[in-house]
């Protein structure tokens, strides 16, 4: 059975179309997936549900709003039992929010819509030479500037991430017993306290209390997870986590949402304004997204999950217009 995912094009000015179109006609995405996709008027997808009207001279604060609609209304039809998943293609999120929507980005605007307690995770897909086991990384915070991090580290930060982790290796993943590693904060996990003190002081305790191992220092635990000692690592601040997963995977990782009611994926790279009509982008990353949303969907399907509110009434298909301001 084909999976029905709902697809958002993302910044009408970055590379999203252009990977979708080429990746809905990858012969693995057409036998496995079928495909909406939500988009704005105007940009060169056929068939799509529209989100208002996009014009060459749109900036960025339209290409926000068209964007952040785009997942409004894919969410709705989510929600709605029309879609068995969502895929988003890249979003401005300077542009998000100029076009009214004040979201860090697409991770917390889908906790926003669905009121779900989320969390951020890159899976490595496909075979890697040299190794078997799929490096997957959670961030325990996400878009956040670097010296606001170690104050979000907290050990509710720690523990909420792995609670969440756990759920969706088990149900997403069918991992009956999840393996987690803690990344630490500081080099060498602080040496003893003497690059810092996080580590033995928030990091160690929550680790303990939410029956995770670690913390390990950075520089050998996703080495160990590749190994296969562990299937998921904690990252504590974004750049750490995303930036061993691309090293280790760019091109075949994918972003899931865990915690939503639904499947969530989109491809590990963002809009790529500079290359963006040139038709040089990379599907590789978005035909994984969608493979890994049909493959997720299917496992939903089989345990019998429906969203909480999926016996309201369907989402609209009579298009829309951007959200206002927020």
């Amino acid at each position: 059975m084909r999976a029905r995912l709902a697809v958002t094009a993302g910044d009408p000015r970055g590379i999203g179309p252009e990977i979708i179109r080429r990746a809905l006609d990858d012969p693995r995405v057409v036998e496995r997936c079928d495909v909406l996709v939500v988009a704005p008027a105007g940009v060169r997808l056929s068939p799509h549900e529209t989100v208002g009207e996009w014009r060459r001279d749109g900036g960025p604060e339209l290409a926000g709003a068209l964007s952040g609609s785009a997942i409004e209304r894919a969410v709705a039809m989510a929600l709605a039992g029309d879609v068995e998943g969502i895929v988003t293609a890249p979003i401005d999120k300077s542009a998000l929010l100029a076009g009214g929507f004040d979201y860090p980005g697409h991770t917390e605007m889908l906790g926003a819509l669905t009121a779900s307690d989320v969390a951020m995770m890159l899976t490595s897909t496909g075979q890697v030479p040299g190794r078997e086991h799929p490096l997957r990384v959670v961030l325990a915070t996400t878009h956040l500037a670097l010296r606001d991090v170690p104050a979000a580290v907290t050990a509710e930060s720690i523990e909420r991430s792995a609670k969440i982790t756990r759920h969706g290796l088990t149900e997403w993943f069918g991992i009956g017993d999840p393996r987690i590693a803690l990344c630490a904060l500081n080099p060498h996990g602080g040496d003893r306290r003497r690059f810092g003190v996080e580590d033995e002081d928030v990091l160690a305790p929550a680790a303990r209390e939410a029956g995770v191992a670690g913390p390990f220092p950075a520089d050998t635990v996703f080495v160990r997870a590749m190994k296969g000692e562990f299937d998921a690592v904690i990252a504590p601040y974004h750049d750490v986590g995303m930036t061993a997963i691309k090293v280790a995977s760019f091109g075949s990782a994918v972003n899931v949402t865990l915690g939503l009611p639904f499947p969530r994926t989109s491809p590990d790279h963002g809009t790529a304004l500079d290359i963006a009509g040139r038709g040089v982008a990379d599907p590789s990353s978005f035909i994984q997204a969608l493979l890994l949303c049909a493959e997720l969907a299917d496992r939903a399907r089989l345990r019998g999950d429906r969203p909480a509110n999926a016996d309201r009434p369907r989402a609209s298909r009579s298009g829309g217009h951007p959200s206002p301001a927020r």
